[in-house]
């Protein structure tokens, strides 16, 4: 991969910048939706998540601290992303005052996808950049994508598979629960998609 000194710096600011609000987002997601679990797999399975999101604002708090960047510098783009996650923890608590067990279940694990998808999207541009940026920027950001990726695929293919499931279950048909996702210990798209389609032959 041939690497460059030209790219949009102030660009790749805002990726940092929106990365760490949405660890920090993340957080806040995952303590409430594990008290919204109803499935001991998944809440044991969100409290190991929660735990790596933790971890995951530690990593980017050292690439801040690497680049000389504040931690706490604000933009536009930062501030929605507050926004988002803000909202997301709101619909989890709506979904509990408001709904059954199950619906809750089911609402915060839509939420938790919807969280993981920016998420996962942040990581693989920081990735991106990093494969063809120069000096220390590429240096930095590669350990951190390096140290982080596996779980980013992780915490978003296996949510999907539990949402799917939960969905049908709450459908009144048969649901594989813990996901094919998960026994099939899913890291990639195309392994995603593969274990959906086997589910049938887990029933």
């Amino acid at each position: 991969m041939a690497r460059t000194s030209r790219y949009d710096q102030a660009q790749v600011h805002e990726l940092l910048l929106q990365a760490l609000e949405t660890e920090r987002g993340g957080i806040k997601i995952y303590t409430q939706a594990i008290l919204a679990a109803q499935n001991a797999d998944l809440k044991k399975e969100w409290q190991e998540y929660l735990d790596e999101t933790r971890t995951h604002e530690q990593v980017l708090t050292r690439v801040f601290e690497q680049l000389g960047i504040d931690t706490e510098e604000p933009s536009p783009g930062r501030k929605v992303v507050a926004h988002h996650g803000a909202s997301l923890v709101a619909a989890i608590e709506m979904a509990m005052a408001e709904g059954e067990p199950g619906d809750a279940e089911l609402a915060a694990a839509e939420c938790v996808v919807l969280a993981e998808t920016k998420d996962h999207q942040n990581w693989e541009l920081i990735g991106h950049v990093a494969e063809r940026v120069t000096g220390d920027l590429g240096k930095v950001l590669k350990a951190a994508f390096e140290a982080v990726e596996q779980d980013e695929d992780h915490h978003l293919y296996h949510t999907k598979g539990w949402t799917r499931e939960l969905w049908i279950q709450s459908l009144g048909f048969p649901a594989v629960l813990p996901p094919p996702e998960e026994v099939k210990q899913v890291e990639t798209a195309i392994g995603a998609s593969r274990a959906e389609k086997a589910r049938d032959k887990m029933l």
